[in-house]
């Protein structure tokens, strides 16, 4: 991947081939993935693709440490990386409070990450469907669009 592509958003539900299209698309590999997890909510970073947003935005809730103001300033450290998160929003709403609340937290981090992002992708079924590019919203319902 190119320097200075800025912030690329890859979403989509679980095992949908998110990590595989970036590799691909960007001629990326594991070295340059950071892995997140509900272990830690250790800043991301110092790689090119950080992967499983949505694990640590678990991690940053299981500690009492989550606020948007944390997912602000990691937009703002990934000005050039690709973000990789799964999409939880869809099914049954969880039970659980901390369940609950960590749905929401992601959705909000999604729509904070794509209204700053360069590029914006959704993977279904390993299809990708690019929804921003060059910073503007793509599709017949995009303001601009024909």
């Amino acid at each position: 991947m190119r320097r200075g592509v800025g912030l690329v958003l890859v979403f989509g539900g679980a095992y949908q081939g998110k990590l595989d299209y970036v590799f691909e698309r960007f001629g990326l590999s594991e070295d340059d993935v950071f892995r997140c997890t509900v272990d830690s909510s250790d800043m991301p970073g110092g790689k090119r693709v950080i992967y499983e947003l949505d694990k640590w935005i678990l991690a940053l809730i299981s500690e009492g440490v989550y606020s948007e103001a944390e997912v602000a300033r990691l937009i703002a450290q990934c000005k050039d990386s690709v973000v990789i998160c799964n999409d939880i929003s869809c099914g049954v709403v969880p039970v659980e409070p901390v369940q609950r609340l960590w749905r929401e937290a992601v959705g909000r981090a999604l729509a904070a990450f794509a209204g700053e992002a360069d590029e914006v992708v959704r993977l279904f079924c390993g299809i990708p469907t690019v929804l921003k590019v060059g910073g503007t919203c793509v599709g017949h319902d995009a303001p601009g669009a024909p």
